[in-house]
């Protein structure tokens, strides 16, 4: 292990923003760029691969699009290896594959960067992964939890190997007490777990003149608008919005709905939506900008009147922190961290999901409210990421120090 005094990461996620997925993991990229500036660290962010992709590509194009090996972001190299991976089939052994088919990249890296931590984001495949390249490599890892662990109890082959990944990491860290508390039902130690949430990047977001955004993007100028900002894909809810969007007309003639958001490698309901769209009679009411840069998101949510999100679940969503730099009241589900980010009702207001007549009656609430903005504004500057990483980096800090005072885990406690 390299003897220095800024402990060496080695990013490991295959959700981080690209040269051809640029709105890829942004979440990933915006807590660990701003860890590069405390401790040195280089990302592997791998890519499934099946010889006959390329005909999937044909009807699926966004589903595992041609990326390149190597790539620069800033001061940050990343580095995509390819590991074998069947779509759909024997996602049990997607762990294994991933390490098996990094493993030669890490253990040149080894020589070239001596990294001291494996950091891996997301629990399955790459926190199961990272147990493996870490046995192999004799080095600690750690794992932050993104999203429920309720979506693998089912799988007891994928089940076995994220609780032994999560037991034999150095440290599990969550973006939320929500899947904190998902980690200790798991059987994790609480002193093992740690929730770090996300921050609000307020060098990008904060409140443009309403009359001025909803210009830049050509939405009307009267009325009143409602954001949501999201992947087009079944759990982020557009359809129960859109849903209850006739009875919300009946309240306020000039409402109009703005979704900003594409493709995911979740998938792609786009067309679903559409046609929910044209069934209802709502094309004049509903507006899809589709996918925009970071950058341009400020003026969407600038636009608005208020930012509603009816998602079936969310680790730590960034877009209401997002909304709240911009002044923006929320309305979402209470579900996951929701509840933690959306901490009170002076910042939004929490509906159980799939209640349509509870998040009906909460918009209407919402916009009748007389909102303190500046309240709205001081949650996003209290949950800005330089609050956030102070912690992370002490952690991983600590984590190199103790390694040092310890011998490497034997390879029988694998």
């Amino acid at each position: 292990m390299a003897d220095q005094q800024r402990p060496r990461l080695l990013v490991f996620t295959r959700v981080y923003p690209n040269a051809v997925q640029p709105n890829l993991g942004l979440f990933v990229r915006e807590r660990m760029r701003r860890v590069a500036e405390h401790l040195d660290l280089i990302v592997v962010a791998p890519a499934p691969w099946f010889p006959l992709q390329g005909l999937i590509g044909r009807w699926r194009p966004h589903l595992r699009p041609q990326l390149p090996n190597f790539e620069r972001q800033g001061d940050i190299r990343i580095y995509h290896p390819r590991f074998f991976c069947i779509p759909k089939l024997f996602k049990w052994t997607d762990g294994f594959f991933q390490a098996l088919g990094c493993f030669p990249l890490l253990h040149r890296l080894q020589k070239d960067f001596d990294f001291d931590i494996i950091d891996a984001h997301f629990v399955y495949p790459d926190g199961v992964a990272a147990r493996w390249l870490g046995q192999w490599l004799r080095r600690p890892y750690t794992i932050t939890l993104r999203g429920s662990l309720t979506r693998f109890e089912a799988s007891p082959w994928q089940r076995r190997q994220i609780e032994r990944a999560m037991r034999h990491a150095a440290r599990v860290f969550t973006v939320s007490e929500a899947l904190r508390q998902d980690a200790l039902r798991w059987g994790q130690t609480p002193d093992q777990v740690q929730a770090i949430g996300n921050g609000a990047n307020l060098e990008l977001f904060w409140p443009e003149a309403q009359a001025i955004a909803r210009e830049q993007l050509g939405l009307p100028r009267e009325g009143r608008l409602l954001i949501s900002v999201g992947g087009l894909i079944e759990r982020k809810g557009f359809h129960h919005v859109i849903a209850i969007l006739p009875e919300l007309l009946q309240k306020h003639a000039d409402l109009q709905l703005v979704i900003a958001g594409g493709a995911t490698q979740e998938g792609n309901n786009e067309t679903e939506l559409r046609q929910q769209v044209k069934q209802l009679g709502l094309i004049n009411r509903v507006h899809f900008l589709g996918q925009l840069p970071p950058e341009q998101l400020r003026f969407v949510y600038s636009a608005g009147d208020l930012f509603v999100l009816a998602t079936r679940f969310e680790g730590w969503a960034n877009v209401f922190l997002e909304a709240s730099a911009c002044g923006l009241p929320i309305v979402t589900t209470r579900v996951g961290g929701n509840a933690e980010v959306v901490g009170s009702d002076q910042i939004g207001l929490l509906v159980p999901y799939g209640d349509q007549a509870a998040l009906r009656d909460a918009i209407l609430e919402a916009l009748r409210r007389d909102w303190n903005r500046q309240a709205i504004l001081a949650h996003a500057r209290a949950n800005a990421w330089a609050v956030r990483i102070p912690e992370l980096v002490t952690a991983f800090e600590r984590i190199v120090s103790a390694e040092s005072k310890t011998q490497a885990p034997a390879l029988s406690q694998y």
